[in-house]
């Protein structure tokens, strides 16, 4: 071989050892791992400080984007709140179990990510809440600051969650307040189904939100949207056990604001005691909810598939004087089927003062097979149109007596004009 080319080859090789010396040290340099600061991932040990000290040192690198990494493992700890904002885009890398402990009560969080622009949560981990412990908490059962939220992403801008599991969380799994283009994608939430309070994603606040490809199985809402929501998109979660996918409740606190853009589409609801669920209180709250879009739903023995409960009272000890103030309008259900564990598969039960307007049912198919018969819908103080297939029969109407509630099995024919649908 000419020494040329000899000389030219181990200064190559030479070249491509210095370079990946290199590459190496800036990547040790910018990854943070918990062990190295001291915690243990044996399940015992309290590795509080050590997640602070990491957290704490991948926040104030000054060379581009950081990581904070818990390798396999299981780190049980108290709680935490990693606070930004930080100097660069951070990665919160899990890939072992992060456990709470069984004591952790008194507090409304365990993990709290709060003012950051640029975060991503990855890694195929869990976060094990540990709730088991506490869902038979009788003191805690009316004070909603008495356990913890698993997860809480609160002022966070421009993140990405993707790929990790919540187990039993004591109490919501995930909350997201005051944040925005936020993208939850591949996720995973399990607790069983009379866990109460276990919510899977909770979100208000907030505005460009997305949900794709997740399982989410807990002992309330798979997922619920508060007020002061704009543009939520779900798409391609599963949802069940749980209590379905709902909007509110609204109209319960001072402040509340406007529900606008949320879409709902190709996602499975199985065993569920609701489906699509939009819920508000009698109050004289005043705030609308509009352009939303449910769009290929399907339904496995859900027990109210399509449900307005406007009458909303878990407990059964409201004031039934007082009515919703809470307007809903433009709302489309298109392409939703499968079957309905009620007799009454679509309820749209609307505000006497505020009535739900330009309620849109496209190509509805839930059936029943109980003793009562086919599936029916009931409908009370609703303006809006039904079109394409329907079962059960639809009973949206254009008129002017709304406040008399009306059920399909009381129908003797249909008669189309336009998209609206008329009792004759």
């Amino acid at each position: 071989m000419d020494s040329k080319l000899v000389c030219m080859y181990y200064c190559f090789i030479v070249f491509i050892l210095v370079l990946a010396n290199e590459v190496g040290g800036q990547l040790e340099g910018r990854v943070f791992d918990v062990t190295n600061f001291g915690a243990v991932g044996d399940g015992k040990s309290d590795n509080t400080k050590p997640f602070r000290d990491a957290f704490a040192n991948a926040c104030s690198y000054t060379s581009g984007s950081s990581m904070m990494l818990i390798p396999k493992g299981t780190f049980m700890v108290k709680s935490a709140v990693f606070k930004g904002p930080c100097k660069g885009p951070i990665e919160f890398r899990l890939e072992g179990t992060i456990k709470a402990p069984a004591d952790l009560v008194g507090d409304d969080k365990w993990v709290a990510f709060r003012y950051f622009n640029g975060l991503s949560i990855t890694g195929g981990g869990t976060f094990d809440g540990s709730g088991e412990t506490a869902w038979h908490n009788k003191h805690c059962r009316k004070n909603s600051k008495c356990l913890p939220v698993s997860i809480r992403l609160e002022f966070v801008d421009n993140a990405v969650v993707s790929g990790i599991s919540s187990l039993n969380g004591k109490f919501f799994h995930m909350s997201i307040y005051k944040s925005s283009n936020i993208e939850l994608d591949g996720i995973t939430i399990t607790a069983p189904a009379d866990s109460p309070n276990t919510d899977g994603v909770h979100i208000s606040n907030s505005y460009n939100i997305r949900i794709l490809n997740s399982n989410i199985a807990t002992g309330d809402d798979c997922i619920s949207l508060g007020a002061a929501n704009k543009n939520i998109f779900i798409s391609k979660v599963k949802c069940g056990p749980g209590h379905g996918i709902s909007i509110g409740s609204l109209g319960k606190y001072e402040g509340d604001t406007d529900v606008s853009g949320v879409t709902v589409q190709h996602c499975t609801l199985t065993r569920t005691q609701n489906g699509l669920r939009i819920k508000t209180w009698g109050s004289d709250i005043k705030l609308k909810v509009y352009n939303i879009t449910y769009d290929d739903v399907i339904m496995d023995d859900v027990y109210n598939p399509i449900l307005i409960d406007q009458k909303y009272c878990p407990s059964g000890d409201c004031d039934k004087s007082k009515v919703s103030s809470v307007q809903i309008q433009d709302v489309w259900f298109s392409n939703v089927r499968g079957s309905s564990k009620s007799e009454y598969a679509v309820k749209f039960l609307c505000s006497s003062e505020y009535p739900c307007n330009n309620i849109n049912i496209r190509d509805i198919n839930l059936l029943y097979q109980g003793p009562e018969g086919p599936a029916k819908s009931s409908c009370s103080n609703v303006r809006g149109s039904a079109s394409a297939t329907q079962n059960p029969h639809p009973c949206i109407l254009e008129s002017s007596s709304l406040a008399c509630p009306i059920t399909s099995s009381s129908w003797i024919s249909l008669i189309p004009i336009g998209l609206v649908w008329l009792a004759q």
